[in-house]
């Protein structure tokens, strides 16, 4: 007999009126809320304006979705186009159903496309959104939770998930809450990433890859532990591949792009100083992180001098003309 558990929801959906509510949609549309919010924060205080990374979202989220559906079908593509199934379900997405890693391939080109349209370096913007859509992640995977699915192996320990559907082939019982490791492992890839950036002043791409190589290490084992079915090469469930794979990459990138382009990019968007942004704690025009004069200040502060000296110099020698008058 379990003496504690997690129980899971009677129902995923709350139909008000003929519009069903779903809970999956909402943790989805709270998780881009988030991610956008501290986004644009981020981005403010690199140097740009506020309310360029929504501009940016409403290309990249409509992205991302299509790509995480994308990657889902694709890799499971027997839970729809299998005998005695409705191929129709594929575009059913509010029934849950997102592969992370064709939502972020898809999200990235949907905001290079809006980068490109602003003038702004993708990397950069990456770098700013990064730790929202860990927090993202961790809000989106309670969807799973709601929809009773991506459950790990049977447990008895106390904080295990009670499934009580039976639909779709799940076995009623007590199953490792692998929705919540994933959930508790995004919000700390997120703070990971937010205190590495201001340690280190990570720049051009490189607090993204570190999100993307955090994520990956504890998807990895999070992965290993799920009993859904899944595509297995060599033993190993196809995410953990990709989760291998994408690791590997990220932390290539880390180290290349470290030697190649180090430090933090200077300007993020173009015009942004003229309009009272901030890079890199200096403003255009005043004063650094540390109080000192900026260079553009001292330029016209040194600018302005040697005119005063000059205005003084002639005024002397007219003096000295009508004195010999």
């Amino acid at each position: 007999m379990e003496l504690a558990y997690i129980p899971s929801p009677s129902r995923g959906v709350i139909h008000l009126g003929p519009v069903p509510l779903r809970g999956y949609a909402f943790c989805i549309i709270i998780g881009v809320f988030v991610a956008v919010w501290l986004g644009n924060k981020r981005w403010i205080a690199r140097g740009g304006r506020a309310g360029t990374v929504a501009d940016i979202a409403v290309w990249a989220v409509p992205f991302g979705l299509i790509g995480g559906r994308l990657y889902h079908v694709i890799t499971d593509y027997q839970l729809y186009f299998s005998e005695g199934r409705d191929w129709v379900d594929a575009f059913k997405i509010w029934e849950g159903g997102l592969g992370i890693w064709g939502a972020i391939a898809f999200g990235a080109l949907g905001a290079w496309i809006g980068c490109r349209r602003r003038g702004i370096p993708l990397p950069a913007y990456a770098d700013a959104v990064a730790p929202g859509i860990a927090f993202a992640q961790a809000i989106g995977r309670w969807g799973n939770w709601f929809n009773q699915e991506l459950y790990g192996r049977p447990t008895d320990l106390p904080w295990a998930l009670e499934i009580t559907s039976s639909t779709d082939g799940r076995v009623p019982g007590t199953y490792h809450p692998t929705f919540l490791y994933e959930s508790l492992w995004c919000i700390g890839v997120a703070l990971l990433v937010i205190w590495a950036d201001r340690r280190f002043k990570l720049g051009h791409g490189r607090a993204f890859a570190l999100y993307v190589a955090a994520y990956c290490a504890g998807r990895f084992w999070i992965e290993y532990m799920r009993v859904d079915d899944a595509h297995h090469i060599l033993g190993l469930r196809l995410n953990n591949w990709t989760a291998l794979i994408v690791f590997l990459l990220a932390v290539t990138y880390i180290v290349l792009s470290a030697r190649k382009r180090p430090g933090r990019e200077t300007v993020v968007e173009p015009g942004a100083e003229a309009s009272g942004g901030e890079a890199d704690g200096e403003v255009e025009g005043g004063t650094d992180a540390d109080g000192e004069r900026t260079d553009a200040e001292k330029a016209e502060a040194d600018s302005t001098d040697s005119s005063d000296a000059e205005a003084e110099k002639e005024a002397s020698d007219e003096a000295e003309s009508a004195k010999k008058s």
